[in-house]
């Protein structure tokens, strides 16, 4: 038997020929937190550097920032120091457009926050037994599990190697599959193109989802991705993370939905009062599709047939999901028809359809 370390967890192996190669690790096994925590550091320190750069580029202070991206210059010092991240994207999206990023570097600063953001989720929802009544770690914690799993071994000179990078192999129903495989372990995301995208198209499709299968992460695979979360009951971040790969394996989630000609006579019979310009305004809007999605330049994103936008949801008391209900979507738009009997609210699409005066 030998001794190796992964991590800061002393791990003790043996190998077991009648196992079929598998070896067993007998661990000092913390609760998840601890197990994940160097990871879940990293991908924060990560998203904290790149917020810096962003800063220290734009040669100006905190409280500048701040005023301009409608975030206090303390909040934006935590997340650049590392401290939190922030639970909304809007906030990052526009610090960052307030430093000059680019469009690549909101792509990659994106992604960056899902990751970091699904570690604070993963924090937060951590077991509150893990502690007890004063705080300190309950003796359950303190304890030690013995756990078998299996790794890659490799013997060489007498050593045991795990995995290349020192980490355990992807476990679980889906382990087997594509994107948990490792030439797909980050979140497939915005820019890629490799068939790990290709594999996502593929299962969108089968979850009756509308977009064509050609190995590129553009806008339209971004659209399909976040419907699809909203769909499953997932954070909308746009990046196929980990539960999103296993949402897209399990095949619960459906993305059918209404027709652009059904779209169309559901519009007609609710907006009575003017249904051809009603149409033209939905279909500017989001080609009569139920499930579009478009982001807009401060990180907020427009829902459904009518695009209504996150502040009118909250307005109207709906959310993303009730929002890609063509029923509830029609009714909603036709409430804010309702107020002044126009199309203020599509201000692009009516002046898209305005005629224009003679000279």
């Amino acid at each position: 038997m030998r001794r190796t370390v992964l991590g800061r967890v002393a791990q003790s192996v043996s190998f077991r020929p009648e196992c079929g190669g598998t070896v067993l690790v007998s661990v000092r096994h913390p609760l998840p937190s601890e197990v994940f925590g160097v990871t879940l550091a990293l991908h924060t320190d990560k998203f904290a550097a790149y917020l810096r750069m962003l800063k220290d580029r734009s040669g100006q202070g905190y409280e500048r920032l701040g005023k301009q991206a409608g975030a206090s210059g303390s909040s934006l010092h935590r997340y650049c120091s590392g401290k939190s991240v922030p639970a909304d994207y809007r906030v990052v999206h526009s610090f960052a457009k307030v430093c000059g990023a680019s469009t690549e570097e909101l792509r990659e600063l994106h992604q960056l926050w899902a990751l970091a953001d699904a570690g604070r989720v993963d924090e937060a929802e951590q077991p509150a037994a893990a502690t007890g009544a004063d705080g300190a770690p309950s003796p359950r914690r303190r304890g030690y599990l013995a756990v078998a799993v299996a790794v890659v071994l490799l013997v060489t000179g007498g050593l045991v190697w795990l995995t290349a990078d020192g980490s355990v192999p992807a476990t679980g129903r889906y382990a087997d599959r594509m994107l948990f495989s490792p030439a797909c372990e980050p979140p497939v995301s915005m820019g890629q193109h490799d068939e790990c995208v290709t594999e996502v198209q593929n299962l969108l499709v089968a979850a009756e989802g509308r977009l064509s299968v050609d190995g590129s992460f553009g806008p339209e695979t971004l659209r399909r991705v976040t419907a699809f979360q909203v769909l499953a009951g997932l954070p909308a971040r746009g990046v196929v993370d980990e539960a999103t790969k296993n949402a897209l394996y399990d095949h619960r989630t459906s993305m059918a939905t209404w027709s652009a000609a059904v779209v169309e006579q559901r519009i007609r019979a609710v907006f009575t009062e003017a249904p051809d310009t009603a149409v033209a305004i939905a279909r500017c809007a989001s080609f009569l599709d139920p499930l579009w999605v478009l982001p807009n330049t401060n990180g907020s994103r427009n829902w459904g047939v009518f695009q209504i936008s996150d502040a009118r949801l909250l307005d109207l008391g709906g959310t993303p999901r009730r929002a890609f209900d063509p029923v509830w979507n029609i009714d909603a738009a036709h409430r804010l028809w309702s107020v002044h009997h126009d199309f203020h609210d599509w201000p692009a699409c009516s002046a898209a359809l305005e005629t224009p005066q003679p000279h």
